[in-house]
């Protein structure tokens, strides 16, 4: 499929994970691809792309001036935004009480106000295309987990921020939609990968068993991105291998 072909899309934690492989998939797609990220794998990864449309920005999201010079320049360069992916993202796993000063702010700030940073510039662009933006919740956006306090205190907010957005940018001809993963094969995830027990636990409670591949949430990303989903909008979709069908109760059949 060329869903993308002529248009450009920009891609925020594209470094690793599931922006990496989003942003490959928009571009054997047809996009042309910007890959942001704050950190020097983000130049690493543009190299791994197919075809000759994908470049690089290092930017830090919780920097809004930063980000707003980031995507002018994009539109700039492409004369056009169409997409935009807000994934990038950081978590903290320790008791409330253990959260400093440092990791709120690091959770919030980098999950929280980046998205806005971003949605914000990207909008009056997206508004001549008739564009789209597509964030990464979470199913911790969705329910609450033990020890993720300020994790889930972002994602919840993301999933509403969401909703809100599709509201008010609707009548503009943009769409405004979310994934919300469950445990995926990531630098993130490497904890919970690496032990044994820890990923039993998460196969117990994941009807479809196996952590999902970044792959696996690219492709509903760039669903939700096509004119596919051109009548999607407000939505936070699992990508979760069917944890969230369950009320939460033990499985005792």
């Amino acid at each position: 499929m060329q869903r993308f072909e002529g248009k450009t899309v920009i891609v925020t934690g594209a470094g690793s994970g599931i922006g990496k492989a989003t942003a490959k998939r928009f571009a054997e797609e047809g996009a042309t691809v910007a890959l942001l990220g704050h950190s020097d794998s983000v130049e690493t990864a543009v190299k791994e792309m197919p075809g000759d449309k994908c470049f690089a920005l290092k930017v830090d999201v919780r920097n809004s001036e930063n980000v707003k010079a980031a995507i002018d320049a994009v539109v700039e360069k492409t004369g056009q935004l169409d997409v935009l992916y807000n994934n990038a993202g950081a978590a903290e796993m320790k008791p409330p009480e253990e959260h400093t000063d440092e990791d709120w702010d690091k959770v919030i700030r980098t999950n929280v106000d980046g998205v806005f940073y971003c949605s914000r510039a990207a909008i009056p662009h997206l508004e001549k295309t008739k564009g789209c933006i597509v964030n990464t919740s979470s199913v911790s956006g969705i329910g609450g987990d033990w020890g993720m306090l300020a994790y889930n205190t972002s994602k919840g907010s993301i999933s509403n921020f969401t909703r809100a957005l599709a509201l008010d940018l609707g009548k503009r001809g943009i769409r405004v939609n979310a994934v919300a993963p469950s445990l995926t094969d990531t630098k993130m995830a490497k904890g919970i990968m690496a032990d044994k027990e820890k990923l039993a636990k998460f196969q117990e409670r994941m009807p479809l068993e196996a952590p999902a591949e970044p792959e696996d949430i690219a492709a509903v990303v760039s669903f939700l991105a096509s004119d596919d989903a051109r009548m999607v909008t407000g939505v936070i979709l699992p990508v979760d291998g069917g944890v969230t069908a369950a009320n939460g109760q033990p499985a005792i059949g």
